[in-house]
């Protein structure tokens, strides 16, 4: 189901004075985008986007006030649609009397803020962005390890968690344990937090429920981070062939994001938590240009024509 953001929901989150239309406060938003209708001013009104919330500043309501009574209640008339959620005036300039008389009659909400139009549209902007951006919710631990955001998922009892409590002990940072809600940005970037409910609590069994930020300090928590990349815990099994270069680099979806995937075998010995570490650092060298495993198989493969030639 397609998210929504009502009208009273931005009334509150900024403060805003309600100047007229106080019915359309129930209207929603369905787009982060917003308008400002210059253009429409002067009576183009071609690919007017009424579907945004328009926002009104100095320049706007400057033309406006050229315009005669008649002509000013007409671009009103047209600027109010029945799928225009509200109108929202900067500055704390005055209301044309023609917007407020159309809108309480078309119950628009007419919104009035003291702040700067271009830093009211970006502060707008950004709280609809987060608001409206596709989410959805994971089984698994997030942490911040040498400033990458490394998810790690796996079965029910695989060690999530006893690995995420030894990075942290390492000096590493948790952002959700058990369910990661994860939203995706405009620009395909994945962020990860935890429920409210659960924030900052790390669940290890025979010990039970920790408070992280309580036992290691506020350092050893973070509220949100980015996704660069998933890691998934599962048994060993014998026999099955697992990469032993690298080379064959694994990707998964969530939502919309294609990310790397690593996959880590788990068995009795192995240290995932250093395992983990090398991992971060290894994906933070290939975003720098540096593959290890690349340059054995080019070493490689120039011994080998050598050997051939000779």
């Amino acid at each position: 189901m397609p998210k929504k953001v009502k009208v009273a929901e931005l009334v509150q989150q900024f403060h805003l004075e309600v100047v007229a239309g106080e019915e359309g406060l129930r209207r929603t938003i369905n787009t982060d985008d917003m308008n400002r209708p210059g253009l429409e001013m002067a009576g183009y009104f071609n690919y007017y986007p009424a579907e945004r919330a328009q926002i009104l500043g100095r320049t706007e309501l400057a033309f406006l006030d050229t315009l005669t009574s008649e002509m000013r209640r007409d671009r009103m008339e047209r600027l109010c649609r029945d799928e225009t959620p509200c109108i929202i005036i900067t500055r704390g300039l005055p209301v044309p009397e023609e917007l407020i008389q159309v809108a309480n009659e078309r119950n628009i909400a007419v919104l009035r803020s003291s702040v700067n139009t271009t830093i009211l549209l970006s502060r707008i902007t950004n709280f609809l962005e987060k608001r409206l951006a596709p989410s959805t919710t994971i089984h698994g631990v997030l942490v911040d390890v040498y400033g990458i955001g490394m998810l790690i998922t796996g079965g029910s009892g695989i060690g999530k968690s006893e690995t995420a409590l030894e990075l942290i002990k390492r000096g590493h940072r948790l952002v959700a344990d058990d369910a990661v809600e994860i939203r995706q940005t405009a620009d395909n970037q994945l962020f990860g937090s935890a429920p409210e409910l659960i924030r900052h609590l790390l669940e290890i069994r025979g010990l039970g429920i920790l408070n992280v930020m309580t036992l290691f300090g506020a350092g050893a928590v973070l509220t949100t981070k980015t996704i660069n990349f998933v890691v998934k815990l599962e048994n060993w099994e014998q026999g099955k062939q697992y990469d032993r270069l690298g080379l064959d680099e694994e990707t998964t979806k969530i939502i919309d994001t294609v990310i790397p995937l690593l996959t880590v075998p788990v068995r009795p010995g192995r240290n995932l938590a250093v395992i983990l570490e090398v991992a971060a650092m290894n994906y933070r060298l290939k975003r720098m240009g540096y593959n290890a495993a690349l340059q054995f198989t080019n070493k490689l493969t120039e011994a080998i024509s050598e050997e051939d030639f000779e």
